[in-house]
């Protein structure tokens, strides 16, 4: 997954069609895994395009999104952000929900 700076994510939000958008902290534990499950999940749903962001960097996206902690996954469809996920719970949990918004394109 390339790693987006704010400029980069304020670009190019708009401009790809389906997008999911992960935001981490490199000390957070609970962020490693996750980053390890959207490895997987990139390489099943290639119709997204995956980016990462370490958010200690950027506090105005977080206010901007209104995230409230990490991790944090914004699936984006044409510059709309349809989803936002906290609880990762599994790789079949996180590709069943790409899958379905895929399906609704």
């Amino acid at each position: 997954m390339k790693e987006w700076t704010k400029e980069e994510i304020t670009e190019n939000t708009r401009k790809i069609k389906q997008l999911a958008l992960y935001f981490y902290t490199p000390l957070c534990g609970t962020c490693q895994v996750a980053g390890r499950m959207l490895d997987i999940v990139e390489n099943l749903v290639p119709q997204f395009e995956f980016r990462k962001a370490d958010l200690n960097y950027m506090p105005e996206m977080a206010e901007k999104y209104s995230i409230e902690s990490v991790p944090c996954l914004l699936v984006f469809q044409e510059g709309i952000c349809l989803e936002k996920i906290y609880a990762f719970q599994s790789v079949t949990h996180l590709y069943e929900l790409l899958k379905q918004i895929n399906k609704d394109d």
